[in-house]
């Protein structure tokens, strides 16, 4: 009886499920052509993307790379830390060494005087502008078809614009960003309110009016010795110089070829000029951020990885003012100039540039991007990184602010005569206030930087 009632009960579940399957038929008949499309979709949803870099991954297999860099102490362990993870963890086998030529003056001269032997090193982290240099050589490896490529290349719309253009030289991308940084005031926010100022200057004026205020407080006090401080203290490294240049709508380079006797740049090393006659910028410090933090100077110029030191200094004098990063003012949003190294590989075999290539996406991961930030205080070099730096976040909140301004990021030239115009723009701008040019005679200074920039050029 029991077998007769299953016996049963399945020809019930057999007529009931073939008499849904007519209902769906005849009420809304699927046509061949998109049961088809459905059908081809699914397939192409599981095909995995193929490269075109024509290297087979078997070849990869104990490919070794070896990678020059210009660090040492910090950032050396860190990335020998790198090195080590990615050998042990990547699935083709490849073996990276690195091997610090301790900075980048000595990482250039070595690289390039290997350029011709068996010895030069497969990838090297340098500046972008000896990247340049070395691609006009022609030995180092156009990376665009890497960072589009369907099975290994990257997502580049996460990479700020700054960063991300500076290694371009006509349609070929010589490098790959490897840190960013940049010079960025500070502002003592606690002091400027006590002045009277309610917000950080956005223009020219303002900042001389706010310098001017501070050092005109000086003179107040019973301390003859600090009389002649209070605004700005000289900052003459050449990203300084050069991003109070673009503030004024100058700069350096016109229709390819360097300018420096332009009209925003004299309108700007007159404004500066003027500042140090009137007193409101200074010379002389011996710790600019020693005497910021002493209420010495309004506004002190720092490369952003000082930030830490900063907020150290503040803490060991026991001073709780609140001090801001801004940018440079320019009648605007302001600016700042982004700089830094980047990861430049050099020709070589396919599998070994292939295997550089992998090794230097790896290091762009969010995971790479936010440990190299908590131990430099750079930028993170993908946008998509913030999220795993909340706490790091929390804890340094200029170096947030400093981020924040990145929209703001102007470039540097893209050329590899910038290597040796940058430090003599620095000596030129050192070089005014040493033998104290007079503000209407700066033009004379930018002539005869144009002129040797235009030699070095050659």
């Amino acid at each position: 009886m029991k077998n007769i009632f299953s016996i049963v009960l399945l020809g019930t579940l057999v007529l009931s499920a073939c008499g849904a399957n007519n209902a769906v038929t005849s009420g809304t008949e699927t046509p061949a052509s998109t049961q088809n499309a459905v059908s081809t979709s699914t397939v192409e949803a599981t095909v995995m993307p193929q490269s075109r870099l024509e290297v087979s991954q078997d070849a990869l297999r104990g490919v070794e790379v070896t990678v020059w860099t210009p660090w040492y102490g910090v950032e050396q362990s860190l990335f020998e830390t790198f090195v080590n993870e990615f050998n042990t963890s990547n699935p083709w086998g490849i073996k990276v060494s690195a091997l610090s030529q301790i900075n980048f003056t000595n990482l250039y001269e070595t690289t390039t005087a290997s350029l011709p032997t068996e010895d030069r090193p497969d990838l090297v982290i340098a500046l972008p502008e000896h990247a340049q240099g070395w691609y006009a050589d022609g030995v180092v490896t156009d990376l665009s078809d890497y960072v589009s490529d369907p099975l290994f290349g990257i997502d580049s719309s996460d990479i700020p614009f700054a960063f991300w253009n500076q290694d371009i030289s006509d349609k070929a991308r010589v490098a790959i960003p490897a840190q960013r940084t940049a010079q960025v005031m500070l502002w003592n926010q606690s002091w400027a309110e006590e002045l009277n100022f309610k917000s950080a200057p956005t223009s020219a004026d303002d900042f001389r009016r706010q310098a001017c205020r501070a050092h005109d407080s000086m003179g107040k006090d019973a301390f003859a010795e600090n009389d002649a401080m209070g605004g700005w203290i000289v900052n003459t490294e050449p990203m300084t110089a050069y991003s109070w240049m673009l503030a004024f709508g100058g700069g350096v380079m016109e229709e390819g070829n360097y300018r420096f006797l332009a009209p925003g740049n004299i309108d700007a090393f007159k404004y500066l000029r003027e500042l140090s006659e009137s007193n409101c910028a200074w010379q002389g410090a011996a710790d600019p951020i020693a005497s910021f933090v002493n209420r010495e100077a309004l506004f002190v110029t720092v490369d952003m990885k000082e930030l830490p030191n900063v907020t150290r200094a503040f803490a060991a004098a026991d001073n709780r003012d609140t001090w801001e990063v801004i940018p440079f003012p320019n009648d605007g949003d302001g600016l700042i100039t982004v700089y830094g190294s980047s990861y430049v590989i050099l020709n070589s075999t396919d599998e070994e540039q292939l295997a550089a290539w992998l090794f230097v996406k790896w290091l762009l991961e969010n995971e790479q991007d936010a440990r190299w930030v908590e131990a430099t205080h750079l930028f993170p070099l993908r946008d998509s990184t913030l999220s795993l730096l909340g706490d790091y976040e929390k804890t340094h909140p200029q170096w947030k602010q400093a981020v924040d301004l990145l929209p703001l990021g102007e470039m540097e030239p893209q050329l590899g005569s910038w290597r040796t115009v940058k430090v003599m723009m620095g000596d030129g701008f050192a070089h005014m206030y040493r033998v104290n040019v007079e503000s209407g005679q700066v033009a004379v200074i930018l002539a005869q930087m144009e002129t040797l920039a235009k030699d070095l050029s050659k």
